[in-house]
């Protein structure tokens, strides 16, 4: 009789162990989001940083990719990834202001000096206390620096009528997102204001309804808003990147060596959005230059200084995050 408790007992811890090891060897499945068509600059971006966990953990961690939405809108999108049914969303990480409404201010118009400003700006003890507040608050995190890959690759404005200085912006008919601090901005700046959907803009234009939309570069081309608004000025309104947001749990149960690997497939999309999104640019730029739309860079110098004197009042009524001004001050 005890020599059977004795075989049982091994056979247990056998299968016990078994059980653990196939556990910690298993294969590791990731969804991860996203809006763009898989052949856009930024799909093949994506698939990058999918393809670098594969190969970096030798197919042991995989990551499935749902483009174009399939997965559904923004909000749905975020609220699965909250429960952890997705484990990425690749966007703009500012959507994490419905946790926390401080995010909101890392795309502040016409406050920093260049994007170099910026990235040392969101990479403060300030902001990386807002995404650890939405990480806490709500399970929901960034890999890494959120500003490591590139959007963009910069911001314009398309006009139907050509604008060559601040001053030229008074009175124009600017279509604007339902966003109260965006259209707050460009009402400052003295442009005429209008609300539509993005999906609006190009009718709007034809029609007169608005004259003008700001854009990123690289969407210029294929909204084919050139077509009715053939004047493009670059005005670095402001900064952008794509966040990988990701369901904190997830990344933080993975074994060292499959972190190791998502940071470092994460590092590498980084290096290719830059070349990528750049070079995708130049190249849309040169083939609407071929049907006779103009470019243009504008002083942003008039901007900055009216968007400063707004900040200023809006932080004397209590409208800025405490220490906002001065963390954009202090890494000047």
């Amino acid at each position: 009789m005890l020599n059977f408790r004795r075989t049982f007992s091994s056979i247990a811890l056998v299968v016990g162990l078994t059980f653990a090891l196939n556990a910690a060897h298993a294969d590791t499945t990731w969804r991860m989001a996203h809006k763009m068509p898989p052949d856009s600059p930024e799909g093949k971006v994506f698939q990058k940083f999918a393809d670098m966990v594969k190969t970096y953990s030798d197919g042991k961690m995989t990551v499935k990719m749902f483009p174009n939405e399939q997965l559904g809108k923004t909000n749905a999108v975020m609220e699965q990834l909250k429960l952890g049914t997705v484990h990425l969303y690749a966007e703009g990480s500012t959507y994490m202001k419905k946790w926390v409404p401080e995010i909101t201010w890392t795309s502040a118009a016409f406050l920093f000096d260049s994007r170099d400003h910026w990235v040392r700006f969101m990479n403060t003890d300030l902001v990386k206390g807002w995404y650890q507040k939405a990480s806490s608050q709500a399970g929901v995190g960034v890999l890494g620096d959120p500003t490591a890959i590139l959007r963009g690759p910069y911001r314009v404005m398309v006009t139907k009528r050509d604008v060559k200085s601040f001053g030229d912006v008074k009175g124009l008919k600017l279509r604007m997102h339902p966003n109260k601090t965006a259209i707050a901005t460009w009402t400052t700046i003295g442009a005429d204001v209008k609300t539509l959907a993005w999906t609006d803009v190009y009718q709007s234009i034809d029609k007169g309804i608005v004259s003008a939309v700001n854009s990123p570069i690289a969407l210029v081309e294929a909204m084919r808003f050139y077509e009715v608004a053939p004047h493009v000025v670059r005005h670095d309104e402001y900064y952008q990147s794509i966040g990988f947001m990701v369901h904190q749990p997830s990344y933080d149960k993975l074994p060292g060596d499959l972190k190791s690997v998502v940071d470092r497939a994460y590092a590498d999309a980084g290096k290719l959005s830059f070349e990528i999104m750049s070079q995708s640019a130049n190249e849309s730029i040169a083939r609407m230059k071929s049907k006779g739309v103009t470019f243009m860079d504008v002083d942003r110098a008039p901007f900055v200084s009216v968007m400063a004197d707004f900040y200023k009042k809006k932080e004397a009524a209590g409208e800025l995050p405490k220490g906002f001004l001065a963390t954009v001050e202090k890494t000047r």
